[in-house]
């Protein structure tokens, strides 16, 4: 079977068992989840060394750390993957759920209820967890799943893969509730992106290229994040400790991932200060700063290493390591303008006491997510309460943000009548 006729093949399986899968109660939904906990850890060794398979990989290629940790399993976070899908299982179910409910002036009684979306394409890369959490919120939301990850995972994603799919049929999913496409021939991007007779929405989520062949080549919607522009901008009247353990863990935690900053924008009364107390801890994780000419001059003067100029591109670039654009800037109004021409409307902060800086900063910055005195390391579906997330959204229809079960359903009216006729 070539490439073309596996891929609508799975499309068909798919499009088969959505039928079925969205009549299966949420008790039948959650066993299933429970299961497919308890099979991922039983199989940890497995996924783990599947997992160094595609490590291996990664160092022969020379992929950044920042990308290598992205691509990383280990025991704690197998643990994670299964105490996720835990998570998932004790969420309510929103299938099912009734919107809103009224009667209409000719006596029918209209219902907006909750339904799945059917088939929910997932192209994905770098990170294997992924794998688990598209296919546990999609069967939570009745929805059937295909996924097709990434070249660099292509062996951790089939063993978790197998786990979920074995752990559910187990426990009474229709066959074919979560598919993984096992070829790494980049075609199957196309082919999945052009099959809308089956898939009904799909979800990139990787680096700008993927996502920008996805959009080109939809049949069917698309749900993506652009690039992860995260920005923090510290204010004049901003707690500088403050400012500067959020600046330190928004970026440096974990660099390679779409939530940490890119970009510090500090006011120019508190930016000697402010950097005069970042710079050591910086040091300390050789964080590059690309900084303009009046960060660079402070910067320079404390003998800050590694340091360069910033050009007009550093404030447009998601950079996935420990790199930082620096600018000095002159008001809030400022802060909010660089937001919104350079940024990527995901996550961004504001440090300050200010409460009226602030709530104009939540107010006008037009992003998925704003924060005030917090790091945009939250931007997650965990932390956010939905259990795991499909993906991060910055569309605006018809999610935006993190991505839970809610998002995963669309909505019917369901009418009752007692004989109406239109006249």
């Amino acid at each position: 079977m070539d490439l073309n006729e596996q891929i609508q093949d799975f499309g068909r399986r798919a499009r088969g068992a959505a039928r079925l899968l969205s009549q299966i109660s949420s008790a039948q939904k959650n066993a299933a989840l429970l299961a497919m906990a308890d099979e991922i850890l039983a199989r940890t060794a497995t996924i783990l060394a599947a997992n160094e398979k595609d490590l291996a990989t990664a160092r022969s290629r020379n992929l950044s750390s920042a990308m290598i940790d992205r691509l990383t399993l280990n025991p704690p976070r197998v643990e994670a993957m299964a105490q996720g899908i835990r998570e998932v299982a004790t969420l309510p179910d929103p299938v099912g759920e009734v919107i809103r409910e009224w009667t209409s002036l000719s006596g029918l009684r209209i219902s907006k209820v909750r339904v799945p979306i059917g088939v929910v394409g997932i192209i994905y890369e770098s990170r294997p967890n992924v794998t688990s959490d598209a296919a546990v919120l999609c069967t939570k939301t009745g929805n059937a799943t295909i996924l097709r990850g990434g070249s660099e995972s292509i062996h951790s994603n089939l063993a978790i893969a197998e786990a979920l799919e074995q752990a559910g049929a187990k426990a009474g999913l229709p066959n074919d509730s979560v598919l993984l496409i096992p070829s790494t021939d980049r075609r199957a991007v196309r082919l999945m992106a052009e099959m809308d007779r089956y898939i009904d929405l799909i979800v990139p989520r990787g680096g700008k290229a993927l996502i920008e062949a996805v959009v080109r080549a939809a049949r069917m919607p698309v749900i993506k994040h652009s690039d992860g522009i995260c920005i923090a901008y510290v204010d004049a009247e901003a707690d500088l400790d403050m400012a500067v353990e959020i600046v330190v863990n928004a970026k440096t935690q974990r660099p390679g991932v779409c939530n940490a900053i890119e970009t510090v924008l500090v006011h120019r009364a508190v930016a000697p200060d402010f950097l005069r107390k970042l710079a050591p801890r910086f040091a300390q994780k050789k964080v590059e700063v690309r900084a303009d000419e009046k960060a660079f001059s402070v910067l320079a003067a404390l003998d800050y290493q590694p340091l360069r100029r910033a050009t007009e591109e550093d404030w447009r670039t998601e950079f996935l390591d420990y790199i930082l654009a620096l600018r000095v800037i002159d008001s809030p109004n400022d802060a909010i303008a660089h937001v919104g021409q350079f940024g990527s409307h995901h996550s961004d902060c504001i440090v300050t006491r200010n409460e009226a800086t602030a709530e104009q900063f939540l107010r006008e910055v037009d992003s998925a997510t704003v924060y005030w005195n917090a790091s945009t390391r939250f931007t997650d579906g965990g932390e956010f309460g939905f259990g795991a997330e499909i993906g991060i959204s910055t569309d605006k229809l018809h999610a935006r943000g993190p991505m839970g079960l809610e998002e995963l359903t669309t909505y019917k009216y369901v009418i009752r009548g007692q004989g109406q006729v239109r006249t």
